[in-house]
């Protein structure tokens, strides 16, 4: 196992390499001076504005920008941003807790209606309750979030006035976005899961542990779903940048705070450092992620722990 997670680490060295690449890219790939953008208004003079490239560490050629570029990245700054001259991680730090009460919120929600809804799918093929549930899956995949969003505001907030639409102080301010966020990847993992049940009650030792007079309790916790979950969890990771991305729209919606709502903000302003650390951060949580996946799916499937001796 050890092995494993060594080459999964190797694996992810030039990955990251490539997203250090593509994110300072970011920076000369926004027409305008920074530099520019930052004094308009201002007739600055061009001395002006060459004291502020020096200071923002524009000047000298695009490979030494991206040599200082990776050096800061080794000591753990992301620079300084434009708009409030403070620093990128204080300003992410103080942002990304908001974020992530969302995304998991989120994933609550998916884990808790997808799985199961793919259970009771998948274990009565065809049945009222089957066709139930991917009606209701169908529905999760076709609805765009940020529709289902407004949707929820105008019936919860506006008409029945149960929950609030804004804010971020109490639990109930947390149901709403997480319902939109969450209900699209519920459905996903619904229809996934449902598939894996009836393949795999469909094989031969499924077929002789039934003949052996096992409860279908025991046959669907002992062996089925440990068939079943494996790409299930596979795929709870993949879509885990979903739920980071989604959260942009989510935030902007609901008006609340968090990385979503800075990186608009950021963009409107034009604030490279801010839009780079936020990329290179859900870059790097990206990646996180889909370690710990693969790392789970090992150890939920025989066949790739065996895999990982070779």
């Amino acid at each position: 196992m050890t092995q494993f997670i060594l080459r999964r680490l190797l694996m992810v060295v030039p990955v990251l390499f490539g997203i250090t690449v593509l994110v300072f890219s970011i920076l000369h790939l926004i027409p305008g001076n920074p530099a520019q953008i930052l004094l308009f208004g201002s007739n600055a003079t061009p001395q002006q504005v060459a004291n502020l490239d020096k200071q923002l560490g524009l000047s000298g050629s695009v490979f030494s920008q991206y040599g200082n570029y990776l050096v800061q990245l080794l000591h753990g700054n992301l620079g300084y941003s434009y708009s409030s001259n403070q620093t990128v991680v204080a300003e992410i730090s103080s942002q990304l807790p908001y974020t992530i009460n969302l995304a998991l919120g989120g994933l609550v929600v998916a884990l808790g209606v997808g799985i199961p809804l793919g259970i009771v799918a998948g274990v009565r093929p065809g049945g009222i309750t089957d066709k139930v549930a991917t009606g209701v899956a169908v529905l999760g995949v076709a609805i765009p979030y940020f529709w289902l969003a407004i949707l929820l505001v105008l019936l919860f907030a506006v008409k029945l006035r149960v929950l609030p639409a804004l804010g971020t102080g109490s639990v109930k301010a947390l149901i709403l976005p997480s319902i939109a966020l969450g209900w699209g990847f519920a459905a996903i993992i619904a229809r996934l899961l449902r598939n894996n049940l009836i393949e795999v009650y469909d094989r031969p030792f499924m077929i002789v542990a039934r003949a052996k007079g096992l409860s279908e309790w025991r046959l669907l916790w002992q062996h089925a779903m440990r068939n079943a979950v494996g790409s299930t969890v596979t795929i709870v990771g993949l879509q885990f940048g979903y739920l980071l991305a989604g959260a942009v729209a989510i935030e902007v919606i609901f008006g609340r705070p968090g990385l979503g709502a800075f990186l608009v903000a950021r963009i409107q302003e034009k604030d490279i450092p801010s839009i780079q650390g936020v990329v290179l951060l859900v870059a790097v949580v990206y990646l996180v992620v889909n370690l710990l996946v693969d790392v789970a799916h090992g150890l939920l499937d025989p066949r790739i722990r065996r895999s990982w001796s070779r």
